[in-house]
């Protein structure tokens, strides 16, 4: 009988239920791409190292530009203190310092006519492929002996590759890095991209040949690996007592660097997406509330257009109960109907931006479900004063209506 209502009004129940249309696609399309983001960043962040400890001289986190005057004056981590960890923390057995620089207007790399655009530069040791898992499409890695002459030579990102190279053998190739000259000795593979951010657009020399051409670079980043995952609580806390030693923390004040790990990056990340979670509800309640407000308003004409109907069905015998459980019916198929189509809007938005962008999207089933089951809810609370007044109609007047 619901249905059989509904499809004698097509259009006015369409539009009936367009506000809980929005409202689902809305929740649907956000969290799936939301989803794909998390998934994304869990890989991302997974396939740095499960036992790697970073050590920086700020936390990591969005801060818009803004540092608190302690911060801007703090001494930068310095190769000395890769040094100093490396032979004083006996749970750390590999390091790997980084030095990144960026020009003003960004990097520039060029062979011939080809040119990549703004590549992160960076001084590296050998340490760097085993500490981030670095593998190889074509070439070697920076050596001790690339290190030691301080070589004009480079590994380059797949990004950069592609770019300078589209149908040549990168390998042995001379390119020019911010003007100067170096040798593709090789190419990393791809990874996939961070945020719809490439993380295969960059240039890694060696250490020492870095620092001669930016001998002002001195603030590092260091990357320090563990020999098991379970060791990474230990070997923080050997970390943070060695440098709050070597900077001279008093005991009584918060550290002046960060030692942290990849369930800190995630956790950060989180607590962003986190912040998207809450203003998806309040959008999408706003829709559901505007189709709820849309539902009732259809229900209480329908009760007025059907007097004639409910009082015929009490004259033979139905009950205040089944009159309530009939447009009670009526208004869940309706919003459930908006819901069920809100989903199929909602998956076609994630996919296409998922085909069409370079953010990734995942359907998460046990947010359709909860996006269908609210729908329902919503036709079932906005459905109970239009279901309260149609079973409230005196069967004498509705038989005498019209």
């Amino acid at each position: 009988m619901a249905l059989a209502s509904i499809r004698a009004a097509k259009m006015r129940a369409f539009l009936t239920v367009l506000g809980v249309l929005i409202g689902v696609s809305s929740v649907i399309g956000m969290v799936s791409l939301i989803t794909g983001l998390n998934n994304s960043m869990a890989q991302q962040i997974e396939s740095l190292g499960s036992n790697v400890i970073y050590v920086s001289k700020y936390k990591p986190g969005i801060t818009f530009g803004h540092r608190s005057s302690e911060e801007r004056n703090r001494k930068g981590i310095t190769y000395d203190d890769a040094e100093a960890i490396l032979e004083h923390c006996s749970l750390i057995d590999a390091v790997s310092p980084e030095n990144h620089y960026w020009q003003p207007g960004g990097n520039s790399a060029k062979y011939k006519g080809n040119e990549a655009m703004r590549p992160d530069l960076a001084g590296v040791l050998p340490t760097y492929q085993d500490v981030n898992g670095t593998e190889m499409a074509e070439g070697r890695f920076i050596s001790e002996i690339d290190n030691h002459f301080r070589r004009m030579v480079c590994v380059i990102g797949d990004d950069v590759a592609n770019a300078l190279f589209p149908s040549l053998d990168p390998i042995g190739k001379e390119i020019f890095v911010n003007g100067r000259r170096f040798t593709v000795i090789g190419v990393t593979k791809a990874r996939e991209s961070m945020l719809g951010e490439s993380m295969n657009n960059f240039v890694l020399l060696p250490y020492e040949t870095f620092a001669k051409l930016h001998p002002w670079e001195e603030e590092l980043w260091l990357e320090c690996r563990t020999a098991r995952a379970t060791l990474i609580p230990a070997a923080i806390d050997q970390v943070t007592e060695l440098m709050r030693r070597r900077r001279g923390v008093p005991y009584d004040k918060p550290e002046d660097f960060a030692v942290f790990t990849q369930e800190t990056l995630m956790e950060q990340y989180r607590s962003i997406t986190g912040a998207i979670y809450i203003a998806m509800v309040v959008i999408s309640s706003i829709g559901l509330m505007v189709g709820g407000v849309g539902v009732m308003n259809i229900m209480l004409v329908s009760v007025t257009e059907r007097t004639r109907e409910i009082g015929i069905r009490k004259a033979i015998g139905a009950r205040r109960r089944n009159i309530v459980w009939q447009f009670l019916i009526e208004a869940m198929s309706l919003s459930g109907l908006g819901g069920v189509l809100g989903i199929v809007v909602g998956l076609a938005i994630a996919f296409l931006v998922n085909a069409t962008t370079p953010l990734p999207a995942a359907v998460s089933i046990p947010w359709v479900l909860i996006a269908f089951t609210v729908a329902v809810m919503v036709g079932l609370v906005f459905g109970i004063y239009p279901a309260y007044r149609a079973a409230k109609v005196d069967p004498i007047v509705s038989l005498r209506y019209e």
